[in-house]
């Protein structure tokens, strides 16, 4: 990949990272419930999603959930229930306060281990096709088939991986203070209801995305 093609891909990959969605719901939501610290296994789940659906792009399987009708439907009602049942856990969820953390801190049972959460940060990526077919639409501009894809999949990834993992600790970083400001277990809450609400909203989202 040219130098130049990879800067026009790094600025992509930013503007990508910050726009709102699922993910950005999900590292502010374990930014506000856990803390930057114990949030980072959720967010490295993020990331994680983002290879798997970069992989499945690779091996051909973005093009058939943009080609198929009922594999992009499956896909998208599998996410539209993960992120309602995201959002009733959130909305459900004990308001506890964010306590100090130590460097050896461990996660937060009551919120899941923390393989729970980058299993549920992985999944809420890997379950969302609309970006399967935005991906797909978006890197061949990138991408150079007469070159060697292994190398230029690996230096997408790459930089998508840096991009979102910053991206979603700022994110939760934000709300981790905003959490501390709203100390006190009624506005916490106030704070666990409002994620959750943002999770249905973005279940009714995907729910009325439609492929084009």
């Amino acid at each position: 990949m040219d130098a130049g093609v990879w800067l026009a891909f790094f600025v992509t990959a930013w503007a990508i990272s910050l726009s709102p969605g699922p993910a950005t719901v999900f590292a502010l939501s374990q930014g506000a419930a856990l803390g930057v610290r114990r949030a980072l296994p959720g967010i490295t789940g993020l990331v994680a999603g983002v290879w798997t659906s970069l992989t499945a792009i690779g091996v051909g399987l973005g093009g058939l959930l943009a080609g198929s009708a009922t594999a992009f439907e499956v896909l998208k009602w599998i996410g539209v229930a993960y992120l309602l049942y995201l959002g009733v856990m959130q909305w459900r969820a004990a308001p506890k306060p964010l306590a100090p953390t130590t460097p050896s801190a461990r996660v937060d049972t009551s919120n899941g281990s923390a393989a729970g959460l980058f299993v549920r940060g992985w999944a809420v990526n890997t379950t969302n096709p609309k970006g399967y077919v935005f991906l797909l639409a978006l890197l061949p501009q990138f991408i150079d088939p007469a070159r060697p894809l292994l190398p230029q999949y690996l230096a997408i990834a790459a930089t998508f991986t840096l991009t979102e993992f910053v991206v979603m600790t700022g994110y939760a970083s934000l709300a981790a203070r905003a959490a501390r400001w709203l100390a006190g277990a009624e506005r916490m809450r106030i704070v666990n209801r409002l994620f959750g609400g943002l999770f249905v909203a973005a279940a009714v989202g995907l729910a009325t995305f439609r492929r084009t």
